[in-house]
């Protein structure tokens, strides 16, 4: 078979998120992520920030018709072989990425429910955080809420890896399907992440805290790490441990670099791989 008869594509991740104008968080370092793990990266934007590393100023939701538009654009011409979701504003967003999942049978669907920024801005109305529930959980592979946006949604205070597992379980007959708690937030020179998987296993993933002042979008590029690696084919608990270790290569590549004057981004590119291809069809 000639090069010229072959068919090939690339492993497509779309990024359903807010746009960060400062660039390191939002639809932004999910880009930046994708492409650094070797895939195609697409986005359908949610909602426009005025944001900086010193924090957000202001938010322009888009209409939820020309949401839906972006991501029937993108899945009816180009295809979608992994979906990550971060910034839902508002109910009627939420209700029109869980219609888009539906009308397009979406899979590999990695859900970030961005509640809070690093600089503490809410970033969610409040009536959105039932829909998020409601209309996402049992539609997605895997929510990964950090421990201030698990404590919204279960409604307590989270201070240990015992409050975590039991936020992770109270998560799941919320209807998630898995759960990544992530546990950064916790004082100690470990951070340990909990994944809870749909069968039910717990998997403990425990590493040294790396400390530096770039910390922002942190939780944007984890997810679509996670996307981009299930786009590429790993199961779930591969692809977090995958995703877990570029994260922690960009923190380290990052932390001693000044962007801005609050919390500057990571460094996405400290280690890019070159775009994969694969036989047309080849991912399921």
């Amino acid at each position: 078979m000639t090069v010229e008869t072959r068919r090939f594509e690339y492993p497509r991740v779309l990024s359903i998120a807010g746009s960060d104008s400062g660039g390191g968080a939002g639809i932004q370092a999910d880009l930046k992520t994708i492409a650094a793990l070797g895939c195609f990266g697409m986005t359908a934007i949610t909602a426009l920030t005025a944001q900086n590393t010193c924090g957000v100023r202001a938010i322009h939701g888009v209409p939820p018709q020309m949401l839906r538009d972006q991501i029937d654009a993108v899945v009816e011409d180009i295809g979608v072989h992994a979906v990550k979701i971060g910034m839902l504003h508002a109910p009627e967003i939420v209700r029109t990425v869980a219609e888009a999942i539906d009308r397009h049978a979406l899979k590999n669907v990695v859900f970030d429910p961005v509640m809070v920024a690093t600089s503490g801005a809410v970033l969610i109305e409040k009536q959105a955080m039932d829909a998020l529930v409601r209309e996402l959980f049992l539609r997605v592979a895997v929510v990964t809420p950090n421990l201030d946006e698990a404590a919204l949604l279960v409604n307590r205070p989270l201070n240990s890896v015992e409050d975590m597992a039991q936020a992770a379980a109270s998560l799941k007959a919320m209807g998630a399907r898995a759960v990544l708690l992530k546990g950064g937030h916790l004082a100690g020179e470990v951070v340990t992440d909990l994944l809870l998987t749909e069968s039910g296993e717990l998997h403990w993933m425990e590493a040294p805290r790396i400390h530096s002042p770039n910390t922002h979008g942190t939780g944007c590029t984890l997810s679509s790490a996670i996307a981009a690696h299930l786009a590429l084919g790993a199961p779930l608990v591969d692809a977090v441990r995958r995703a877990r270790d570029y994260v922690r290569g960009a923190l380290k590549a990052g932390r001693t670099v000044r962007t801005g004057k609050g919390s500057g981004p990571l460094n996405h590119a400290f280690s890019p791989e070159a775009m994969r291809t694969m036989p047309l069809g080849e991912i399921s």
